[in-house]
């Protein structure tokens, strides 16, 4: 029975409510649920009665929970009794980043973590593929999207609108469209994932959605080269406002046909346990919750995207 697990179950039996246990914990609310369902299985007993509204302890829930935690208390203290060696920020950062983010954007941010904190070295990992925590050998991965799997715990970054860039000088030459329905004339810059090309491009405008099947003469597995070919006046490409951030506010793409919202994402911090989530771990996280809000912030002053993404 895993530690973590009990400290989960503990919440739950706060707040009588699985979500908000996810919620004060950081998680998401699959992996608090996943972490009960193992306790009682260990157990062989429900701790909690579910009904319709709410959750509430068992008859074994209510002998349980108070020893449990009592339990947990000696441990937080004997922590205590250890912080300063806890809250060392040093050893080995092993981290699985995505082509175009990785390379443009964190990649400085961990040099300016390393010279902050020169105990730390770093394993950095560049790639647009599926993260395997055990086949790369890495402790943390930055990724679009929230993780999938219930075992995986992660943290939000930001969210992350997606925009629709050109160069001016493609726009000169080819027309600006202002519709989807304009689109499938113009050439598409596309992300391709082993087989897969994506080329359909998804808008919204409130309630609309569109959906636009685009041809184009370029696509790469790479999320760099793609944005690199936007940046040379190659195409249209839907991009994270995140990796088009310097080009935009440096102004050599722009954001074409604003008012129709590609489908946005978030960015997590993703870890396979919770005993992966060191010290300095969670010092990353808070570097990169505030230098993507930084950018974010910049992009909102700029009005490429919309204030309410701070939320």
């Amino acid at each position: 029975m895993l530690l973590e697990d009990l400290q989960v179950v503990l919440k739950v039996a706060e707040f009588r409510s699985i979500t908000a246990a996810a919620t004060n914990l950081d998680m998401r609310t699959a992996t608090a649920s996943a972490a009960l369902k193992r306790v009682e299985n260990t157990l062989g007993a429900e701790l909690f009665v579910r009904t319709t509204r709410q959750l509430r302890l068992s008859s074994a829930g209510e002998r349980y929970i108070p020893q449990c935690e009592q339990a947990l208390l000696m441990l937080d203290q004997a922590r205590q009794n250890m912080k300063d060696d806890l809250d060392t920020v040093d050893g080995e950062l092993r981290i699985t980043l995505s082509s175009d983010l990785g390379r443009n954007l964190v990649t400085p941010w961990l040099d300016e973590f390393m010279d902050t904190h020169p105990n730390v070295s770093l394993r950095s990992h560049i790639s647009d593929s599926n993260t395997d925590f055990y086949r790369d050998s890495v402790d943390m991965a930055l990724r679009y999207g929230s993780p999938d799997d219930a075992n995986l715990y992660g943290f939000k970054i930001c969210n992350v609108p997606a925009l629709l860039c050109a160069t001016q000088t493609y726009l000169d030459k080819n027309g600006t469209p202002k519709h989807p329905h304009d689109l499938p004339s113009h050439n598409g810059l596309f992300y391709q994932l082993y087989d897969m090309t994506h080329d359909v491009w998804e808008f919204s405008q409130g309630d609309t959605v569109y959906k636009i099947k685009m041809s184009g003469n370029r696509a790469s597995n790479d999320g760099d080269l793609v944005r690199r070919w936007c940046v040379a006046g190659k195409g249209l490409a839907v991009k994270s406002c995140l990796d088009m951030s310097d080009d935009l506010l440096s102004g050599k793409v722009v954001s074409v046909m604003p008012e129709f919202k590609p489908m946005p994402t978030e960015l997590w911090l993703i870890c396979p346990s919770r005993q992966s989530i060191t010290p300095a771990v969670r010092l990353l996280r808070d570097t990169f919750r505030e230098k993507s809000a930084g950018i974010l912030k910049q992009l909102v002053e700029k009005g490429f995207i919309d204030e309410s993404i701070l939320v």
